[in-house]
């Protein structure tokens, strides 16, 4: 028996939007320096915080980030090689081991690897010729296959009695030497986990010889080009026990995203995934997306809407871009998001998985994110504009990790009181999925 709340959340990410302050924004960030009276509407007529999914100044990425936002404890994160891999479709036995990988130019230094390029271009042609060189690999009962998941790009797929707990050879700068392959601290006398950092390392030796004197890279060679010649590993994974998100929230939901890591991020919590494309107008893709998040409130509960372009702005390394980026995606918002507003069975939060900064070698940084809850009910409290640092004083105060998930279903009026227990699972929600008495 299921007690089902009429009100639902929708969950906008606008991945990476939160920065630092910088000179050429007159010591703003780009969120304050930017012009956002949508969003700035939405602050005002709501309860603000700042939110960070782990600990203050750790640096997370965004699957990890969502996995905890979703109500996940981390312990049951797979990884990210294999949130890619469903993600892409790719099927996984339940002990197989999947590591993101991608193509990279290598040179040879003194019997060490240093990456030229990290994320080089070729042509599709070129990169199937590459894969048909190198893409199945055997030794030590270790099956190897490198799977794509779009140009450069793939999964290098690990079988047999192997385990992820493996160093990355990705160093993330270029001109630095690849990283060796090795078991975890805790895991070196771990035979499955030695399979697997010996067979990686060899497949990817035996990749790098075999591509270095291919066609392809003689072509390029004599064009002045670099040689794509090996492959950058990092994030292995391994599937483990989930519960279902429906189980674990209450609540059916939806992910509303680009990136194959939220189909695979879907695919592993038994959420229901709609898969968009980004283009060139940021605001356009946000505006779309939230229509989509309309047309399908009568079916799900919680609907996660997703853009990835602030975070990408950042990686440009570019403050103003960044700021340009966010003033599209206010505009985008704003073209979609009244009918939510009105609506009063809706909870709509605005918030972002991490900061991405727009200078310095930092991928992602450490520092919490604005938070935005409006809808019927929410305290107001006195912010006026949404950014980092005006979210600061507001009502809702420092959430962290799972705590997002606990106020979702509060203010849906599902929060259970602690120290009930109507199933024999302490689900966080109420009333939960019960037997009911029978008399027999």
């Amino acid at each position: 028996m299921t007690g089902q709340s009429l009100k639902k959340c929708v969950l906008i990410i606008l991945d990476g939007i939160g920065d630092r302050s910088y000179e050429q924004l007159d010591h703003q960030t780009p969120l304050q320096a930017a012009k956002t009276p949508v969003m700035d509407e939405l602050a005002s007529c709501g309860a603000n915080g700042l939110y960070h999914a782990g600990h203050l100044g750790q640096a997370l990425p965004s699957e990890n980030a969502h996995f905890v936002m979703f109500g996940y404890d981390m312990s049951a994160f797979p990884g990210r090689g294999v949130l890619e891999a469903l993600g892409a479709g790719i099927r996984l036995r339940r002990k197989d081991v999947a590591v993101l990988t991608h193509f990279a130019c290598l040179r040879e230094q003194g019997g060490i690897l240093l990456v030229d390029e990290r994320k080089p271009v070729i042509s599709e042609h070129d990169v199937s010729r590459l894969i048909n060189e190198v893409e199945e690999f055997e030794t030590h009962g270790v099956h190897v296959r490198f799977i794509q998941t779009g140009g450069i790009f793939g999964i290098i797929l690990l079988s047999g009695d192997v385990a992820p707990y493996i160093t990355d050879s990705d160093p993330f700068i270029d001109g630095r030497p690849l990283i060796e392959i090795e078991p975890w601290s805790d895991f070196k006398q771990d035979k499955a986990t030695g399979n697997t950092a010996l067979a990686l390392k060899e497949y990817l030796v035996w990749a790098y010889y075999c591509m270095q004197d291919h066609p392809v890279n003689r072509s390029r060679v004599s064009n002045g080009q670099l040689a794509i010649n090996g492959f950058i590993t990092q994030r292995a994974g391994q599937l483990k026990e989930v519960t279902p998100f429906k189980q674990c929230n209450g609540l059916r939901g939806l992910s509303i995203a680009s990136g194959i890591v939220y189909l695979g991020l879907g695919s592993y919590t038994g959420m229901d995934t709609i898969k968009v494309e980004d283009t060139v107008n940021p605001g356009e893709d946000i505006a779309g997306r939230i229509k989509i998040a309309i047309d399908n409130l009568d079916d799900y509960d919680f609907i996660h809407v997703h853009t990835k372009a602030p975070d990408e702005a950042g990686h440009t390394k570019d403050p103003e871009f960044k700021m340009r980026v966010i003033e599209s995606l206010d505009s985008g918002i704003g073209k979609a998001i009244h009918p939510l507003m009105d609506d009063p069975e809706v909870l709509l939060i605005v918030t972002a998985d991490h900061s991405t900064p727009s200078t310095g070698p930092l991928i992602h940084s450490g520092e919490a994110v604005p938070l935005t809850f409006y809808g019927q009910g929410v305290r107001r409290d006195a912010v006026m504009r949404f950014n980092e640092i005006d979210a600061a004083t507001g009502a809702l105060g420092n959430v962290r990790g799972s705590q997002l998930m606990y106020m979702v279903l509060d203010h849906l009026d599902m929060s259970k009181l602690h120290g009930i227990m109507d199933t024999p699972v302490d689900q966080p929600y109420w009333p939960g999925e019960y037997q009911p008495f029978r008399l027999k």
